[in-house]
């Protein structure tokens, strides 16, 4: 410690206060106050130091006239650096409780490949009349679907009928839903006469001359069947006829791999006639509404531009399309490869695997001419004109019970 001159440590200390001077005054409550009220005052000082600088920063914030009195270009130019803040408050979900409001969301109904693991829903539909001898056989062919029969729901729609079908109908269905191994989900009977007065009748309901009645009337059918039974949580539709003979059980399945649009497979039937002592099976192409255009046969159509109402029906040598167009009737082999796909422009209705959104964009079955066909024929044409894909397999036979058809039917 550097003591100035003239000065020594004993003459700095005597002029020292005393120890105990010193200590009396460190604890004296006056000498606390004081020095708390220096420290607040200091504080106080600071503040208000701090608080002046922080106005003389704002004090020429803003505009010199209220806003309500600026220009446009005056509000612009004051404001133009400036961003409102936003603040985002998610808001929670809506509930509804009331029971007469329904929603349904269509975005989650798909028809893909993997229906099976993802439970996607199929609609059966068949068209009926006077078909109470066909009803057990195809009950049969139903239950031994390999489809999950909880994943399938079936809906029928009687009409015209002379004979019993509707009873008929009703008892099988009451055979098969009563049998928990092999129910469906639902069943469906929609009755709908349309005054069709033709006979079922071979020769009758399959003349040439009854086909233009006979496919706006099924054409019908089928529409009303369809918007009866089509909820929003199918994902396809399959429509099969009642008079099957024979079909895999694991139809559903082997259609649903090929992802089309709209598919069918090829229609035969068996005829045994005996030759020879012996018994020959005779196998007879049935649906020859399942085609292709051809050229020669688009020329041919295109000669009826006239005539918009004429209804063609293929399958009938006096028809000048018969020979022009290509019949997928007349092509393929049950024991080739049964995956073949070909591209088809008309179709027949004995089996049609349909994905549902393909009738919910309106695709349906027309009851009068369109492009000179109607019904399944005409829908192929629809659905071709909207975008859809239409495929047949040729070597995917469903067997088709024998009719003998009268002289000029194919």
């Amino acid at each position: 410690m550097l003591i100035p001159k003239g000065y020594s440590w004993k003459a700095a200390s005597a002029r020292l206060p005393p120890s105990k001077q010193v200590w009396y005054l460190l604890r004296s409550p006056r000498t606390w106050f004081l020095l708390g009220v220096a420290a607040v005052s200091i504080l106080l000082w600071r503040s208000m130091g701090s608080a002046a600088g922080e106005m003389q920063r704002f004090y020429c914030w803003g505009p010199a006239k209220s806003p309500m009195r600026m220009t446009a270009n005056e509000n612009e130019e004051w404001y133009r650096h400036l961003q409102t803040p936003v603040i985002f408050n998610p808001h929670k979900p809506v509930v509804i409780n009331n029971t007469s409001i329904n929603y349904i969301d269509l975005n989650n109904v798909e028809s893909t490949i993997h229906a099976v693991r993802k439970k996607e829903r199929v609609l059966i539909l068949t068209p009926m009349r006077d078909a109470s001898k066909y009803l057990p056989h195809y009950f049969d062919l139903l239950s031994a679907l390999t489809y999950p029969h909880d994943l399938i729901d079936l809906a029928f729609l009687v009409g015209d009928s002379q004979d019993d079908t509707k009873a008929a109908l009703a008892l099988e269905l009451e055979r098969v839903q009563g049998n928990p191994e092999i129910a469906f989900r639902s069943t469906t009977i929609v009755e709908k006469d349309f005054g069709v007065q033709l006979s079922q009748e071979v020769h009758d309901r399959h003349s040439f001359e009854a086909q233009g009645p006979r496919r706006k009337a099924l054409g019908r059918a089928r529409n009303y069947l369809l918007s009866a039974a089509l909820s929003p949580e199918h994902s396809w539709v399959y429509w099969r006829d009642v008079d099957i003979y024979d079909s895999p059980p694991e139809i559903i399945e082997d259609f649903i791999l090929h992802d089309r649009d709209i598919l069918v497979p090829n229609i035969w039937f068996h005829r045994y006639k005996e030759r020879d002592g012996s018994l020959v099976d005779i196998e007879g192409r049935f649906d020859y509404n399942s085609w292709q255009e051809t050229p020669e046969a688009l020329k041919v159509i295109a000669t009826l531009e006239k005539d918009k109402d004429l209804i063609l029906a293929e399958g009938y040598k006096n028809l000048k399309t018969f020979k022009l167009r290509k019949h997928m009737a007349l092509q393929g082999d049950w024991r080739e490869d049964k995956d073949v796909e070909i591209p088809l422009d008309g179709i027949g209705g004995v089996n049609i695997i349909v994905k549902a959104d393909v009738h919910r964009s309106g695709i349906n079955f027309p009851c009068y001419a369109f492009e000179n066909q109607a019904e399944t024929e005409g829908f192929a044409k629809m659905a071709k004109r909207a975008g859809y894909g239409v495929y047949g397999l040729p070597n995917y036979v469903v067997w088709h019970v024998d009719t003998e058809e009268k002289e000029g039917n194919a």
